[in-house]
This record gives structure tokens, sequence and C-alpha cells, in this order.
């Protein structure tokens, strides 16, 4: 009897609204996606009461407006306070819904208990801005969508051209444009096209200053999305240096000026950076007792350049390099175009003059061999490629030196052994091109140790070798998506800490887990002691895609106690709680 009587109150106190004649609007906030939440239901509009109103129930709401991530829930009339029938009280949405009706709520508690000036409110990250870039790589990638009194659309990529992407990218804090996209290169978008032809300058600050053409010369679809590509790196400049194809490598980051760090540049970085600035090509990579010590910002993120790129902001970014970086490894170039500090020199090549910090960079070949099956690009099973094709490597006669040769070439730190980490990444398929590799461990290249030939093996698929480095990174959360955040790097995993962690930087890894959109920082769980607290101060910016492009402290560098450790649930993972009233 007490669980039938439980039952009856369980439901009388927590209703499901589920007429389908239910639909959301904000009302009264600055912009499109912000303001008090009213819900539409039996012909008429009521607000939603404060009482457990949270950021999954405020997710639901921005998903079903189109209006991006919930940044905040806000209470007791933050926009105001409403009129009418108060509609929802206790909702509970474990944020995965795709509109407000779906969630649990009590009407009775709302029409009983709640006064407008509890009217629940949501501000989303679309809410200062009439323009987004959509479904890209990162926040400053993607479709360009552009909100008007009919709501959002996207822009016909026949009347949207590079002076039109110079004003989006400034407008949204995204740097300067690399790429102007068409045929809906990010995905088609839904609702309106706008066809109008949009006629900016480009310094403009906001695209609503930009004139249009009224004029329809063009039959735009959803086929002819335009998107943009933009970077956060807008200039470049060489300084100190006896004349300007010369000296201390600087980039501004949008406003910010610093310095590169040693670790994180190579010779193809540096012939690009000469290209752009009409320097010729790279002669040479120097340190900074070339050209001296900066005094500004220090950036260490990983250039990734072909070489045949015209600007460095062309060259993708792999990673934020976790090495100890300070001015005393600041990096310069010379460029061919230059006359300095080559009179002295026996070679123009390698410029071997007295410079205690001269760097020698060579093409590794790191191309030629790739690490296939792990997510990144240091650990898995070994390929190598030969006359047209990849192919796979036997077992046979293969051991620890042979794969620090590996990892040295692909510039992956060194090979950890198979006591550390278990090296299968599954068989592979086609040729199996090496069998009997042996090396002695010290060269920089797989081709320099010997090996049976071109084909000649007794092996099959099952016999392909792996190999695991040291800079191989996963991350995870110790309980699926949600739980501490643990990073695995030099063979172990360690706990990360939530020093300088950002909105972010929690919603980047929320994403790369396929644990939702976004996600909440919550209050740690104790560590494990024997781990190593291997990151803090990871700070992701809006162009970084991956965990290992957000800046951080280096590698086990750290000013974390116990309660420190960063735990996250994201919002696959935000259940509804039952609260007694």
């Amino acid at each position: 009897m007490e669980n039938c009587l439980m039952l009856m109150f369980l439901c009388y106190m927590i209703k499901l609204i589920t007429s389908d004649s239910v639909s959301v609007r904000l009302v009264n906030g600055s912009y499109p996606c912000d303001g008090r939440v009213e819900v539409y239901n039996d012909g008429q509009w009521g607000t939603v009461c404060h009482y457990y109103w949270d950021i999954a129930d405020a997710a639901v709401v921005c998903r079903e407006l189109d209006c991006g991530t919930a940044v905040k829930a806000t209470h007791e009339a933050h926009f105001g306070q409403g009129s009418g029938p108060i509609s929802m009280a206790l909702v509970g949405c474990s944020g995965s819904e795709t509109a407000l009706k779906d969630c649990w709520s009590d009407s009775e508690v709302a029409q009983q208990n709640c006064n407008h000036d509890e009217d629940a409110g949501v501000i989303c990250s679309d809410s200062e801005q009439r323009l987004r870039l959509v479904d890209g790589l990162h926040l400053c990638s993607g479709r360009v969508e552009m909100f008007r009194t009919e709501g959002w659309g996207s822009v016909c990529d026949a009347v949207f051209d590079q002076q039109d992407a110079e004003v989006v990218c400034k407008q949204l804090d995204c740097g300067a444009p690399v790429q102007v996209l068409g045929a809906a290169a990010f995905g088609k978008g839904k609702g309106r096209v706008w066809s109008e032809e949009i006629q900016c300058r480009g310094n403009e600050s906001q695209i609503d200053v930009c004139s249009r053409s009224s004029s329809q010369k063009h039959s735009c679809s959803h086929d002819n999305d335009v998107g943009v590509i933009c970077s956060g790196y807008t200039d470049l400049r060489l300084v100190n240096g006896s004349e300007s194809c010369s000296g201390r490598v600087e980039l501004q980051y949008l406003d910010k000026w610093g310095t590169v760090c040693d670790a994180c540049w190579d010779m193809r970085a540096a012939s690009v950076l000469c290209k752009q600035l009409n320097c010729g090509i790279a002669v040479s990579v120097v340190g900074s007792d070339w050209f001296g010590e900066g005094s500004v910002e220090i950036w260490a993120d990983v250039f990734d350049c072909d070489g045949n790129e015209t600007k460095l902001s062309e060259c993708s970014i792999s990673s934020w390099s976790r090495a100890e970086c300070s001015h005393r490894r600041d990096v310069g170039v010379i460029c061919s175009n230059s006359k300095a500090h080559l009179e002295n020199c026996s070679s123009s090549q390698t410029l071997n003059c007295s410079s205690t910090q001269h760097l020698s960079v060579k093409n590794t070949g790191r191309g030629s061999i790739r690490l296939v099956g792990s997510g990144g690009d240091c650990a898995g099973r070994l390929e190598v490629f030969h006359n047209g094709s990849w192919g796979t490597v036997c077992d046979d006669s293969w051991d620890i030196k042979d794969a620090h040769v590996v990892c040295r070439q692909l510039q992956c730190g060194v090979a950890l052994s198979n006591q550390q980490v278990p090296a299968w990444f599954g068989p592979g398929s086609g040729h199996i091109w090496l069998d009997e590799v042996e090396c002695e461990g010290n060269e920089t290249s797989l081709w320099s140790c010997s090996s049976s030939g071109w084909g000649k093996h007794d092996c099959s698929h099952k016999e392909d070798v792996g190999v695991v480095c040291s800079e191989f990174k996963e991350i995870r959360l110790t309980e699926g998506c949600e739980g501490n955040v643990e990073v695995f790097y030099n063979g172990s995993w360690g706990n990360v800490c939530w020093n300088q962690m950002n909105r972010d930087t929690v919603s980047l890894i929320c994403q790369e887990l396929n644990c939702g959109r976004s996600g909440v920082l919550s209050a740690s769980a104790p560590r494990l002691k024997s781990a190593p607290n291997w990151l803090d101060k990871v700070t992701c910016r809006p162009h970084d895609s991956s965990l290992w492009q957000c800046p951080s402290s280096p590698w086990g560098l750290n000013n974390c106690d116990e309660d420190e450790v960063a735990k996250i649930i994201c919002s696959s993972k935000i259940n509804l709680n039952v609260f007694w009233i």
C-alpha cells in the first residue's frame, strides 16, 4: 500500500509535458539567443519557474532554438518578469533532449508555488551575435550563417568574397580568413538562403554595416552555402635583424605579438614565412643568440607545413608544444634574400658559424612511414610507402631498437617497450613490404637499417608490427562520459588539473570523446596518487579542434593539489535529479 501511495505521489509531483503544440521562445533579451524562457501551451504563452533550473535545461532550449550551446541558466527574472501563466517548474532535462517539451516538469508547482520574480532565462553561445560559423572543425571555421528578422539563414557563395570573409573573421574575434569555401563545404544549412550581394570593403567591424545589393542575380540553394576558415595568426615579422629578411620570428595572434619556441619550428615553416615576406626561401633556422631574446608572449603552436603554402596561416597546427620554452629558445630565421650573417659562413646551406644554438633541420622522410590504427600519429601499426602503395612490416627480428628509429623518424620521442604498452593494432592488408629489419638504434631513418629487401618475407598480416612512441597521447574520463580527466603520455595515464580550465576546454574534451557538445566542471574525486599530474593550466582557444592544440604548462610541470584534479560531466551524462518538496 505504501508503495502505491508513493507512486501516486510521484506521479502527482512530476508531470511530463507531451503536447505537440508546445513551442518555446526567448523574450526581452538583447540578442536573438538570450532572454526569458517562455513556452506556448493550450493557446497561450507562459513562463518557466526557476526552481532547479540548470545548465542542462538551458542546453535543451538553446538546441531547440538553434542558438548553439548553453552559456548560463539565469534565475530570479534576470530578463524581467513575464505576465500570464507560469507553465513549468522543476524542469528536469538530461541535456540530450531535442525540445523542452520532452523534459520532465511539474505544472502544479508552477501554478501554486511560483511567482514571476522567479522566471527562468537562458544565455546561449550565439546570444551576442547575429553571425556565426557552423559545423566546422573549430569555433572559427564553418558555414556562414546570419540572423535576420525571419531567423537564421546561410549565405550564397556567389555573393560572398574575401573582403566579406575579412569582416566575418574580425567580427567573431577569429582573426583573419584563410579560405573561403563554396558549394556547401561544411554541409547544407537549414531554413533560408540569403542571396543578396554583400559588399564589404574589408575594414568594417560588423557584417551588418556592409552595404547590400537587393538585385536577385543569382539562383541560390543550400548547395551553394558558403563557408569560411579563419586563423588566429594575423601577421608576422622578423625582428632585430639588420634588414627585414632576417631576424627573430614574431607572430601576431589576434592582437598580441609573441615569439616562437624553437621546439615548434622547422625548415618547412621557415620557408613558408620567407615566402610570405617576399624574402625568397629559408636558408637557416637559428637560435636566440643570433637575434636576441624577445620580451613578449611565447607561442608554442607546432606548425605542420608542407613547405609549398603561400602563408603561414595556411599550415595546419598539429599541437601545442609542451617542452619547457623560455625566451632563451626564441627562434630566428634567415631568408635567401638576406645578406646578413652570410659573408663569414662557409656554407649558405648550413650556416656553420659560431652560433652555439644553431638548429640543424633535416628532412627526415616522415611522409614515407606512418603509424595506423590508434587515432594518433605516434602509435599504431607500422606502414611504409613503396612503389606507389602502403604496406606493413613483419615482426620477425623486430625489437626496441628498431622501434626507436621509427619514433625518431616520426618526431614522436622514443619507443615504449611492449611491457609498458601492448603494441597490437590489428592486421593490415595489401603488401608486406619489409621483414627481418635490424637497426642499431641510432639511425635517423628506417631506410638506414638492414632488411631482407622489398617484398621479401615469410609472414602473414597477423605478424604486422606495431609501435608506441612516448609522444603518443590519449584522453579519457574515468567513467565514460563523466569523471576525472586523465591523459596518456610517455607510457602512463596521469591527471589533469583544473587551474585556468575554461568552458571552451570542457566543451572540446566532451566533443573529442563523443560525449555531447558541452559539459560542466564538477568537484573532483580523489586522484590516483601514484599517477603523475601530467597537465595544468589547459586553456583552449576558439581555433583549437583538439585538446593537444590547446596551450598548457609543460608536461609534468604543475601547481596542483589533491583536490584540484579536473572532473567533467558531459552533456550526454547530465542526468535528471528528483527533488523532494
